[in-house]
């Protein structure tokens, strides 16, 4: 652990910003060969090769364009899940659009008037596109100032800032199954931090369950649900993510040791032979 595996998702997307000011955003949703874990690779439904798809960042204010190329042999549509946008481009065929038709291109436009921690996914044929890949993480604001000025003094950091921000898609269903950010132990990513530092963690649930997330070491303070910060933070070491939901926690390194995180629905991440699925670790260096 980690074991090498072809294919990394959840990667940057930088956008293309035009003459006009707009920010634009380019996917192409299409079937690649996806390799979960070692050896076992799957017909994946990624958005730019990757699954999960890129991760957009914006700011308040920004104006964005989303650009959907459908090369997959259906149809589908585009979902911008907890963003505020338009009726008109809520991705809901029959709702606010005709589908997608394969070698269609769609746009989706809006201005962003408040911060979000949102998501995008298919809402076309969704129990099969989503869980087989069809989602990815859009952030608008800056999330890692914001969560650390929710939890002031309640965390014990160094220095007051987060170090990183991380996004942890949970799947349990389609081709992917019982993954992180579209990989499955041994070959989930392992993340690192030194003691007194923090990162930001948003977890996503694109799956069927209801998922509890436990961090062994350290206690996280919970500071947003849905991209809505809390009045009250509060600690927990078990996070619930119910389908759809975002939680946004903050963890600030305290023990060096590499501590497992991973979800607790066992038979989601240990059998016989040891850990599999929805199993990652913390690694903390003094």
């Amino acid at each position: 652990f980690p074991a090498k595996t072809t294919g990394v998702g959840n990667q940057e997307l930088s956008p293309k910003v035009g003459t006009d000011g707009v920010k634009e955003f380019d996917l192409i949703a299409s079937i690649i060969d996806w390799e979960v874990e070692p050896g076992v690779v799957v017909k994946g439904w990624a958005y730019n090769g990757q699954i999960p798809g890129p991760v957009m960042h914006a700011n308040v204010g920004d104006k964005i364009r989303i650009v959907l190329k459908n090369e997959l042999p259906e149809s589908t549509s585009m979902h911008l899940h907890g963003i505020r946008v338009p009726n008109a481009m809520d991705g809901v065929d029959p709702y606010t659009q005709e589908p997608i038709l394969s070698g269609e291109t769609f746009s989706y436009e809006f201005t962003a008037t408040e911060s979000a921690v949102g998501m995008y996914h298919s809402h076309h044929n969704a129990q099969v596109q989503v869980p087989n890949g069809l989602a990815g993480a859009l952030i608008i604001g800056d999330w890692k100032e914001m969560a650390m000025s929710a939890a002031g003094t309640k965390v014990n950091d160094a220095d007051g800032k987060a170090e990183q921000e991380v996004m942890m898609v949970l799947n349990d269903a389609g081709n992917i199954g019982l993954s992180l950010n579209g990989k499955s132990f041994p070959a989930t990513t392992p993340y690192t931090l030194k003691v007194g530092e923090t990162m930001v963690v948003h977890y996503y649930n694109e799956g069927f369950m209801t998922h509890p997330m436990h961090m062994h070491q350290p206690t996280g303070l919970v500071v947003a649900r849905d991209g809505v910060v809390l009045d009250s933070p509060y600690f927990a070491d078990t996070i619930s993510v119910a389908p759809g939901e975002r939680w946004t926690v903050v963890y600030t390194a305290q023990d060096a040791g590499v501590w497992a995180w991973h979800c607790h629905i066992l038979s989601h991440a240990e059998g016989p032979q040891g850990m599999f699925g929805m199993v990652t670790a913390l690694i903390v260096t003094p």
